[in-house]
């Protein structure tokens, strides 16, 4: 397959490459190096960087300019835009921005509920959806037109991510549900963290079932636990999130100053086993404050060094 854009992530995945990617969150401060520290951390093992989108709805220095610092330092960078926070002016005026810096990659995404985070009496606007946005960034970059029908001068090139949560109730309707992200042009999806591997397995199943993995390349998203008190609050306080008990017996099993190591070889032991499921085309490697730990993540999981397109 014949790259489309520029990008990097999109190259690994044509050539048929396993991708690694990973993630930053931007500091609630003004200052780059919380971001820089964290990109020199992971650049050598990673194909690209996410940066959040003012996760859990908490305020931070904005996705695009976090982008912008990585990508100065010659890494390539994955713009998180949500639509809760933007209407459709300023959803394509802040993609023409992100494009005008050569960033390559976009994660469409809704956001989660205002009400999670620091300005709970914030409104949300949702003026495009997430589906939306994809065929929105789409648009502009294929038919290089925006919504309202006037030419682009040179259009943005993204290569067109989304999320899915393979985990989510009800369970029978998550393939459907990326079946009409694929039809609105989605081009990579990063999924959920996964602890459940059986149910994600299945959930596989279901996408080879509608030939869904031919059309788009799927990224498993891997967190790695850093103690039973995180896979507790992750099972019990996360919507969405599925840990098997049997995680938080293991955790629970090995004394407190080796959790956090046993929680990377959980994680690593994971992805060994998912580069075996047919249709994972990569991973998405979601250490939260931990990206210390990514390099030794991709070296152990046999994903070093990364391939040179």
């Amino acid at each position: 397959m014949k790259p489309l854009t520029p990008s990097r992530l999109e190259k690994i995945l044509k050539l048929g490459h396993v991708a690694v990617t990973s993630e930053c969150g931007p500091p609630r401060g003004s200052d780059p190096m919380a971001v820089i520290s964290k990109g020199e951390l992971i650049r050598n093992h990673v194909d690209a960087v996410n940066i959040t989108d003012n996760q859990t709805s908490m305020t931070r220095m904005c996705s695009l300019a976090a982008c912008i610092h990585l990508k100065k330092l010659g890494i390539e960078p994955v713009l998180q835009m949500v639509t809760r926070d933007r209407n459709r002016i300023a959803i394509q005026s802040d993609i023409l921005g992100a494009a005008s810096f050569d960033i390559n990659n976009i994660l469409c995404l809704t956001g989660d509920h205002q009400s999670f985070g620091d300005s709970a009496q914030g409104q949300n606007v949702h003026d495009l959806d997430s589906m939306q946005l994809i065929q929105t960034v789409r648009m502009m970059r294929d038919r290089g037109r925006f919504l309202g029908g006037d030419e682009i001068k040179r259009p943005p090139a993204m290569f067109v991510g989304a999320a899915a949560n393979p985990f989510a109730d009800p369970f029978e309707i998550r393939v459907p549900r990326l079946a009409k992200k694929v039809a609105c042009g989605v081009e990579f999806i990063q999924t959920q963290c996964i602890y459940n591997l059986e149910k994600f397995e299945l959930w596989m199943e279901g996408v080879r079932e509608r030939g869904l993995d031919e059309r788009v390349f799927i990224m498993a998203g891997m967190t790695p636990m850093k103690s039973v008190g995180m896979a507790k609050f992750m099972k019990n306080r996360v919507p969405g999130m599925d840990v098997p008990d049997e995680i938080i017996k293991r955790l629970a099993g090995v004394p407190k100053e080796h959790q956090a190591q046993e929680g990377l070889d959980i994680c690593i032991e994971a992805i060994q086993r998912l580069k075996a499921c047919k249709g994972v085309s990569g991973f998405h490697i979601m250490a939260i404050e931990w990206e210390e730990k990514v390099p030794e993540i991709v070296e152990r999981s046999g994903l070093y060094p990364r391939p040179e397109v």
